[in-house]
């Protein structure tokens, strides 16, 4: 099945071709001076690619080692489980995507000018993406951030130049957010507060590019979109993007099991701050995954899919592969697509890896 999908496309640079300049194969009389070839040549394209220029266009991995791994998959082939492979970003997230989105904005509206520090806070990705930015663009970036995330995480932000204030992990991602505003209120002509989880920049990100790029890849006919709660911005974005399209697009989101989970960057909202950004009623299904599940999942998709991804990825593989075992059950072909926030590389300090 084919559909016309009329989306904005990133256009791959073309080769600039270059002729040699001689007296037999040359693109000018050889009376036309310097001034006038400037003149009629064409503008050269810039070559190569900036830093945020990189951000979007992640390939669509297929998962179906995993999957034929479990013996309930009868049917398995009118089944697909494909995951956007978001560590592609020159950030190494999806958080790129919206951080892009949020300081493009910001910029936009005349609230981030020089001399401005952005600021936000975050329980990594998102910081990570925002430093790797002001870096690349050049402007400060103060975070809020909790005490125990990763120490890869610390590595890439200390390396970027970013500056933390460490919150009580107790406290979760909603004590780095009350830093935040405290930080916001105290200064507010130092820091141009970002505020992800408020911010309708954010979502607006991956239903501008996400959500596009899903439709292109799988040619319209995806059925299921699976993924995960932490700011919303990414659930939020694509599935009104993907709904727009067609409404019988089933939109799923999940979100850990309890309060006290090892799902990095995911929210359990029953006892957190709910982001304002964030629509229940979007949603045609909640689900909600175990974080021991989420690292059987991880050792799973390294060994058996040869892919070394995040803990949140893997809990998005898990959810995804629920359905997905709904479906067969029922007879019915799907195409399930989820996305993979980011790879291992921030989480090779994990002891679960360790486990067999």
């Amino acid at each position: 099945m084919s559909a016309k999908i009329e989306i904005e496309r990133r256009r791959d640079l073309e080769p600039i071709q270059l002729s040699h300049i001689g007296s037999e194969g040359c693109n000018f009389p050889m009376e036309t001076t310097s001034t006038q070839i400037k003149r009629e040549m064409p503008k050269a394209k810039a070559l190569g690619a900036s830093v945020p220029d990189r951000i979007g266009a992640t390939p669509l991995v297929r998962l179906d080692s995993v999957a034929r791994h479990l013996p309930e998959y009868h049917g398995l082939e009118s089944i697909k489980i494909l995951a956007k492979a978001e560590w592609a970003n020159p950030g190494g997230s999806v958080k790129d995507r919206a951080a892009a989105g949020m300081v493009r904005d910001a910029i936009d509206r005349g609230v981030l000018k020089p001399g401005k520090t952005v600021l936000d806070a975050s329980s990594g990705n998102t910081g990570i993406a925002l430093a790797m930015l002001g870096s690349a663009v050049g402007f400060p970036v103060h975070l809020a951030m909790p005490a125990n995330v990763s120490p890869e995480r610390k590595r890439i932000l200390r390396a970027y130049g970013a500056v933390i204030d460490w919150t009580d992990p107790d406290k979760g991602s909603d004590g780095a957010i009350l830093r935040a505003r405290e930080l916001a209120g105290n200064d507010p002509e130092r820091f141009c507060y970002i505020d992800q989880y408020s911010n309708d920049a954010n979502w607006l990100a991956h239903y501008r590019t996400t959500g596009p790029e899903i439709l292109e890849q799988t040619e319209g006919r995806v059925t299921h979109f699976v993924a995960g709660l932490g700011t919303t911005g990414t659930f939020m974005g694509v599935s009104r993007k993907l709904k727009e399209f067609s409404s019988s697009i089933k939109a799923i989101n999940f979100q850990p099991d309890s309060a006290f989970h090892g799902l990095e960057g995911l929210k359990h909202l029953g006892t957190s701050l709910v982001p304002v950004i964030y629509n229940p009623h979007l949603a045609d299904r909640e689900m909600q995954v175990e974080t021991e599940a989420a690292y059987d999942m991880a050792r799973r998709l390294a060994r058996d899919e040869g892919l070394l991804v995040g803990i949140s990825a893997a809990a998005a593989v898990w959810a995804s592969l629920q359905i997905a075992r709904e479906e067969a059950e029922a007879g019915r072909s799907a195409v399930i697509v989820t996305v993979l926030p980011d790879s291992a590389d921030k989480y090779l300090s994990e002891r679960f890896w360790e486990d067999e």
